[in-house]
């Protein structure tokens, strides 16, 4: 079955993203170039490869993330933005709900979408390796820090 084209605008004015030559063209930021200058939740190392900081992107961060074996974020939310991400490496686990007594745990290439203004935690399940994630959001990398919980209080947190 083809796909519906009519839906989409297959013309439009691009000229907002012209390079200083005048040409708009795709913008690559080569690897260990990236941006990182990135707001944090307390110890996740976060990377810009594509971002308002040092591209035309406007509506879009997409970065990566990587966490120390044994690590775990504050509380915090990504305020009005929609939040995707993908485990390139390891096991993570996000708390999340009143309270945060809910969590879900994800492994090497599961994906994750985390809505607007979720508070939630982020975690490294392992105590010995690195956790690494790609991490899309829109508009841009939001991060509110909240006031942290202690570890005793997420279930299943210290007998992972």
């Amino acid at each position: 079955m083809e796909p519906d084209l009519s839906k989409y605008r297959l013309e439009g004015d691009n000229s907002m993203y012209r390079l200083p030559s005048g040409l708009v063209a795709p913008v690559v930021t080569r690897g260990g170039f990236e941006d990182a200058g990135t707001a944090d939740s307390g110890g996740a190392i976060r990377v810009s490869g594509v971002s308002i900081q040092h591209t035309p992107a406007t509506k879009l961060w997409f970065g990566k993330v990587s966490n120390e074996p044994g690590y775990r974020s504050v509380t915090h939310h990504h305020g009005e933005a929609e939040t995707g991400g993908y485990v390139l490496s390891g096991r993570a686990r996000i708390y999340f709900g009143e309270k945060f007594e809910d969590y879900v745990d994800m492994a090497e290439g599961d994906w994750v979408f985390v809505p607007p203004f979720m508070p939630h935690i982020e975690c490294n399940l392992s105590r010995s390796k690195p956790l690494t994630w790609m991490t899309t959001r829109t508009p841009e990398n939001i991060v509110v820090n909240l006031p942290d919980v202690a570890d005793a209080e997420l279930r299943d947190w210290l007998n992972r």
